[in-house]
């Protein structure tokens, strides 16, 4: 009998909140959570702005010194999964520990600690460095620290392919459940990278938008006066468990994740591929695996960052996977209100995919307000809306030309 794979279980940091409910609410509001960058002075910078999560406490969820030998990255990934497993009321014992992996993708680490000690290094010399930097910047440690906090013993690895780190994590627990590798697992990514390297970084190669007068309205994809995105932080975590071994123990089960598609464009290292064909590719790879057709799908949670070039790529993929349905979906970027998280950005936009399924309501595209000819979907502009949705897909892309489509379905 084939194995089929269900979401049990869901937690957030991001930021529009500190948690599910909080991020949902404010999504469904139309709130940005852009505005100017407190982490460090941008006074020399082009770019001003960030997404930046607001009021996370670490001695709130952990230990003093515990707090201290994690990076901001790993502390967000850590609450998002405790959120996540208390959802799902799974108990883990001596009996299932062995079963249940983690997987969370990342793709910068703890850099902000790794920029930290580099000041260190070059200020008091290499005797300060901290014995702690590398445990705290490499990108495995979230995945890692999950599972020593929750005492989860299964497989357990980071993903790293850019932007679509974290879809890219869901969409692999998806095929270890499937395989018979584990019966749950927690899934998703996470970033915190607001440091003035990374934003000098993107901002140099004109990647993100410099409406610093405006934060809330900075980020608008698909809108024919997008000038980039707007870097978040923040992370998702998703418990994913094969059907049988979560209805067996009674779990409510929220959506099911019913496909995953991969691929590569092969083109160029920052720009999607023309027309967007290798997006198309793996959309309609997950199509096969969930035995859907493309009109079974009723919404799109679209990558859609704000570029120029990007999110006219997608819309052409949308089109290419979809033909003339690609008229009658909903598709929205949630990014225009978290901004992009990196490698979190999948997993949130999983995250909104399920919600959207289990609340049928579908969050906005909010700063439309300049239509774009060749941005011509139906993007939900501005307000939320009610709608029956049965079938979500969640769209990620990644520099590097990776390409990654999950499709989520009521689960029956």
């Amino acid at each position: 009998m084939e194995r089929r794979v269900v979401v049990t279980g869901l937690g957030m940091v991001s930021p529009l909140g500190l948690d599910v409910s909080s991020t949902w609410q404010a999504l469904i509001r139309g709130e940005s959570g852009a505005g100017p960058i407190t982490a460090f002075d941008t006074s020399a910078f082009d770019v001003k702005i960030a997404c930046e999560v607001k009021g996370f406490d670490p001695q709130h969820y952990f230990e003093v010194k515990d707090a201290r030998r994690m990076d901001r990255f790993t502390q967000f990934a850590v609450v998002a999964a405790q959120e996540a497993i208390k959802q799902s009321a799974l108990e883990v014992n001596s009996a299932n520990e062995n079963d249940i992996g983690v997987v969370i993708g990342n793709n910068k680490g703890g850099i902000i600690t790794l920029c930290n000690q580099i000041d260190i290094l070059k200020e008091k010399g290499p005797r300060r460095v901290s014995p702690f930097l590398v445990p705290m910047m490499m990108v495995n440690r979230a995945a890692a620290e999950i599972a020593i906090k929750l005492g989860l013993k299964g497989c357990n690895f980071c993903t790293s392919s850019a932007c679509a780190s974290g879809a890219t994590a869901i969409g692999e627990a998806f095929h270890i459940i499937k395989r018979g590798d584990a019966q749950v697992m927690l899934a998703g990514g996470v970033e915190a990278s607001i440091v003035p390297v990374v934003i000098a970084g993107f901002g140099n190669m004109k990647a993100l938008s410099t409406r610093n007068t405006e934060p809330g309205k900075a980020s608008r994809p698909f809108d024919a006066e997008r000038d980039g995105f707007v870097v978040g932080e923040g992370g998702a975590v998703l418990v994913l468990e094969e059907r049988d071994f979560a209805l067996q123990r009674g779990a409510r089960i929220l959506a099911e994740l019913a496909g995953y598609g991969s691929s590569a464009d092969a083109f160029h290292i920052s720009e999607p591929a023309e027309g967007g064909e290798g997006l198309a590719r793996a959309i309609t790879q997950a199509l096969g695996w969930a035995k859907l057709p493309p009109e079974a799908v009723d919404y799109i949670n679209a990558h859609g960052t704000g570029t120029p070039l990007g999110d006219k790529k997608e819309t052409a993929a949308i089109k290419r996977a979809f033909g003339k349905h690609a008229y009658k979906l909903a598709v929205s970027s949630t990014k225009s209100e978290t901004g992009h998280l990196i490698s979190g950005a999948g997993a949130l936009a999983s995250v909104f995919c399920v919600m959207t399924i289990k609340e049928n309501i579908i969050p906005p595209t909010i700063n439309q307000e300049h239509p774009d000819p060749e941005c011509d979907l139906d993007y939900v502009p501005n307000m939320a809306r009610k709608a029956n949705v049965n079938v979500a897909l969640a769209n990620s892309l990644g520099f590097g030309g990776h390409n990654t489509a999950l499709i989520f379905t009521k689960h029956e």
